[in-house]
């Protein structure tokens, strides 16, 4: 047919650009947010696309034989035998993924990328605001102002707050120096901290980047006036703030967590909320949603987010936008800047 030999007449880069079968699963909010339409544009002029939001193996499995390249959050699970019918498939684009999903993809030659690091800036701004407030106690005096029950300085300086601190020349913790903790530490260095860090996987180069001294989880929790978990959860960082790390907190720390509430004990850390020594600022929980009646809500030394770390319009351009870059490079034959690749496997649990 005449749109056949004019395929043939393209070269190969082009006709898989023009032919190339495109799933795109993602909840469906994703393809109604006027932010992203840009973005699914560049999609439709790649190839054919099909835009759908699976739950189960079972309702993607059809369509994941039909495709050539799928852009997806973490779900559902492709099992081997999934990835093995998907003859096909030479691209597998995932904003998190888990790492036998990872790992049986990498096996069998897919190209595969990862866009979880999106959600990072915005989490690592999440985090210095949340220092900012616990030192200054802004969230306290704002409730105060809204329930005309603040208390105005009447004899200074004597009635200054001496638990109300600057964070300029704190001495800060941070579990976990990935892409999280690298760009806290960047927001970070206009304070002129000390940091420390707890990370058995970053290097001594990253650490001299930042002017950062790599010290025990034990050694962390006693010498930080401000500690902030942003970990992955895997294996090795469960629990990694268990009650005996709570009980190391110094006096009056601040204890922040925008990672995951796996990487805490939350009832231990809950009893040392209760002596009201320490003060905490978090963004995640063991019960989501949070109950009505959890102790954490009634603890006026603890401040509290629903979860919302990353959950801004820039960082679903950056989580979606950088796998259709990747894409197109791999299109292209150009390096993708967001590839997987095996040694990344440790920090999914692999």
């Amino acid at each position: 047919s005449p749109s056949l030999n004019l395929l043939k007449m393209m070269g190969s880069e082009s006709t898989w650009r023009l032919a190339m079968r495109i799933l795109v699963n993602l909840p469906a909010g994703f393809f109604t947010r006027l932010e992203l339409k840009p973005i699914f544009d560049r999609l439709h002029q790649m190839g054919q696309i099909r835009c759908t939001s699976y739950d189960t193996p079972e309702q993607i499995a059809e369509d994941l034989c039909w495709a050539q390249a799928v852009i997806m959050w973490s779900w559902p699970t492709l099992s081997e035998q999934m990835l093995d019918r998907a003859k096909d498939l030479q691209y597998l684009g995932q904003i998190d993924v888990d790492c036998p999903t990872a790992k049986a993809a990498m096996e069998r030659g897919i190209a595969m990328s990862l866009s979880k690091g999106g959600w990072s800036p915005a989490v690592a701004e999440l985090a210095l605001g949340l220092m900012l407030s616990c030192l200054r106690k802004t969230s306290e005096y704002h409730i105060q102002m809204r329930s005309a029950t603040e208390t105005w300085v009447e004899n200074f300086p004597t009635d200054i707050d001496g638990n109300e601190r600057q964070l300029t020349g704190r001495s800060v913790g941070i579990v976990g120096l990935g892409r999280i903790g690298q760009r806290l530490a960047q927001l970070l260095q206009p304070f002129n901290i000390t940091l420390h860090v707890t990370d058995p996987y970053v290097s001594d180069a990253v650490l001299k980047k930042y002017q950062a001294k790599r010290v025990s989880i034990d050694e962390l929790c006693e010498m930080s006036e401000v500690l902030v978990l942003c970990a992955a959860e895997n294996d090795g960082t469960r629990k990694v703030i268990d009650e005996d790390q709570i009980q190391r907190l110094r006096k009056q720390a601040v204890f922040i967590n925008v990672a995951r509430s796996a990487l805490v004990d939350y009832h231990a850390l809950a009893k040392r909320l209760e002596q009201g020594d320490v003060i905490a600022a978090l963004d995640v929980f063991d019960e989501e949603p949070l109950s009505k009646d959890h102790v954490l809500r009634n603890l006026p030394n603890t401040y509290l987010t629903p979860h919302r770390g990353g959950g801004l319009v820039e960082s679903l351009n950056r989580c979606v936008g950088w796998l259709v870059d990747d894409l197109q490079a791999l299109q292209r034959k150009e390096r993708r800047l967001h590839a997987m690749d095996q040694s990344m496997l440790i920090a999914l649990g692999g």
